[in-house]
């Protein structure tokens, strides 16, 4: 069996959602996961509720008096669920100390804070207004089954209320529910992380087209002796450029997925409209999608900046290229001319070493002519000459073969 065959299998149980009926009051917190804040949080609560629980694990629930606190550990997010049952006396109870602790000991990782008022037919006090909303936007939910509503602005202790009231849903049906809208709010919260990250990139952007129009400008009427100052500052450019994506590649690829669940959880709802409100999905998805394509036009526009960086390194690099090719060529054109005339030169060497070869050659034979003379040997002059003469030849052509095979080689 597969090593990690149980746990990838297991991975379809990994987050149930929490199962309650109505009335009931849900809190929800989303922390970033920075310098391990998620072990951190999720260990202390372990240690001071039910010390039997594992921190390390990817979630869990255990009972805090009459509630249940939940963790769910994600892969950049932290998130603590916790469900109140039972009627309360206000529609909008504090947070509850377990919680508000954790708030305060990490306010500034704090992304999301929201607040569901769960009601039943009975519960219900009959009018939106009753629950403090002025101008809120609302949908019914699955034909009829329940009615959502919420104004989305963070009321005074920064909780987003969000008010639901059942009429059909099994407790199953309305947990699963409740985790839809909880998960459409923290997951275009941590979309939403990126809106700075682009608006502090489009000055940074705006530099990288301006330098780039000036080297392209360059780059049209540069000689040849300016080409490497030009070719390095288009390579610093480019460097900024790879630094300034790499810096910002997770960010900005992370506000896409989100946003996909975004618009996947909206769908999951089934909304249509109730009374004259404008339906909660319709109108998250029409504020959240401009945030979602301004992101994604920061990404392409960064992505197109570094092709044209790179698309003008290259013609340079082509032009160095050409202008190293024909340089070359000369090189080679000059050491042919020089070549050859070794050679020719080298000839004339050859020719004025075999005369003079020979003319010592014939000064030795005469000398030994002389000497066979003073010896007493009788030798006509002209057996000696007819004797020396192919002498001669067959050691000058021997020296002249030698010489040529050298040369050759």
């Amino acid at each position: 069996m597969h090593p990690h065959r149980n746990a990838l299998h297991n991975e379809l149980h990994a987050r149930p959602s929490m199962y309650f009926d109505a009335p009931a009051q849900v809190f929800h917190l989303a922390f970033l996961d920075e310098h391990e804040a998620a072990e951190a949080i999720v260990r202390s609560l372990c240690d001071r509720h039910v010390a039997l629980a594992d921190p390390s694990l990817p979630q869990g629930e255990f009972p805090v008096g009459g509630a249940r606190l939940k963790w769910e550990r994600h892969t950049e997010f932290l998130t603590l669920t916790l469900v109140l049952p039972g009627p309360q006396a206000t529609p909008w109870a504090a947070l509850p100390p377990v919680l508000a602790e954790v708030a305060e000991a990490h306010s500034a990782l704090l992304v999301n804070a929201d607040q569901v008022c769960v009601e039943s037919e009975t519960s219900w006090r009959g009018s939106i207004e009753d629950y403090g909303f002025k101008d809120p936007v609302g949908s019914s939910l699955d034909d009829g089954k329940a009615i959502v509503w919420s104004d989305l602005r963070l009321n005074g202790n920064g909780l987003n209320r969000i008010l639901v009231l059942n009429r059909q849903f099994d407790g199953r049906r309305l947990g699963r529910m409740v985790r839809r809208l909880l998960e459409v709010e923290t997951y275009r919260l941590m979309a939403s992380l990126t809106l700075p990250v682009a608006r502090a990139l489009s000055a940074e952007l705006r530099q990288y087209e301006q330098e780039l129009a000036a080297l392209s400008d360059a780059n049209a009427r540069a000689e040849s002796q300016d080409i490497k100052a030009l070719l390095e500052r288009i390579t610093r450019l480019s460097a900024r450029i790879t630094q300034t994506s790499a810096r910002t590649r997770l960010r900005l690829s992370a506000t896409e997925a989100y946003a996909q669940l975004v618009f996947e959880r909206i769908a999951e709802l089934h909304e249509s409209r109730t009374g004259d409100c404008q339906q909660l999905g319709t109108f998250i998805a029409q504020r959240f999608r401009p945030t979602v394509r301004y992101c994604a036009s920061t990404d392409q526009r960064l992505s197109r900046i570094g092709s044209a960086v790179s698309h003008l390194s290259s013609l340079l690099q082509a032009r160095v290229q050409v202008e190293m090719e024909e340089q070359n060529s000369q090189i080679l054109q000059s050491l042919s001319t020089r070549a050859e005339t070794q050679i020719k030169i080298q000839k004339a060497v050859e020719g004025l070493s075999i005369i003079a070869i020979s003319y010592y050659l014939f000064s030795l034979f005469k000398l030994l002519y002389q000497g066979m003379l003073t010896l007493g040997i009788e030798l006509p002059p002209r057996t000696a000459l007819l004797a020396g003469t192919p002498l001669a030849a067959l050691i000058i052509g021997a020296i002249a073969y030698r010489i040529r095979n050298t040369r050759r080689h």
